[in-house]
């Protein structure tokens, strides 16, 4: 009889945040997305959320604004979210205006001690707006997975994004898609959830007595956790 193989311990989650972008201007509502180069190490090819690692910076940055008292509400009911949940949403600004170009950002100062990532919005005399953002859901990547993530999906109106699109070569084929057609897309199982929930017009209607949902797995499956 051959021995059992060892198991490898899972891979530690890193932290990780995206933002979505809602166009409501329309009769549906479009989203924007982009679709992961084909030589990315994780999902390539693969549709998502402007966003990516959090980073030592964002932990230094200065917002221009801080959250509302709804989502401070939300932040309090799930503890998971923790002291880093404006650092995350920092790092899904910045990713944001990165790969896209578009800022959500008002007048204030960003602070010097955040690097160079910041120097855009340190130009212009902005540091990100928090404010009009919503917690829609977090995601962690299954234990099996090489490559981990414990991401964190914020929503935002599109009229707040200030600039021209213009995408980084990061993300192909950005757009604003309509919400249908996104959900025709190559997508991962958490962004099609998380496509659903703006189906459901959950971000803008999210308040302090409403949890974030966590989408994980178990056993290789996935579990939604409420």
């Amino acid at each position: 009889m051959q021995p059992a193989a060892p198991k490898t311990r899972a891979v530690r989650p890193r932290d990780a945040a995206s933002l979505v972008l809602i166009d409501r201007s329309g009769e549906e509502p479009r989203i924007l997305m982009g679709r992961r180069h084909s030589k990315m190490s994780f999902v390539p090819d693969a549709f998502v959320f402007p966003g990516g690692k959090l980073d030592a910076t964002d932990e230094k940055a200065k917002p221009a604004t801080a959250f509302d008292s709804e989502m401070k509400a939300q932040i309090a009911q799930t503890p998971a979210l923790g002291r880093r949940a404006a650092a995350l949403a920092m790092a899904a600004i910045r990713e944001t205006m990165e790969e896209t170009g578009l800022m959500i950002a008002a007048p204030g100062d960003v602070g010097e001690a955040s690097g160079k990532a910041w120097s855009p919005f340190r130009e212009q005399g902005l540091a990100p707006h928090l404010a009009p953002l919503r917690f829609v859901a977090r995601a962690i990547t299954p234990t099996e997975s090489p490559i981990r993530f414990h991401a964190r999906f914020y929503a935002a109106p599109a009229e707040i994004a200030a600039g021209e699109l213009r995408g980084s070569g990061e993300l192909e084929d950005l757009d604003w898609y309509p919400l249908s057609e996104a959900l025709k897309l190559p997508v991962i199982d958490v962004t099609e959830f998380v496509l659903h929930e703006v189906r459901t017009g959950i971000p803008e209607q999210a308040s302090g007595d409403r949890p974030v949902p966590l989408f994980a797995y178990r056993n290789g499956r996935p579990l939604l956790r409420k």
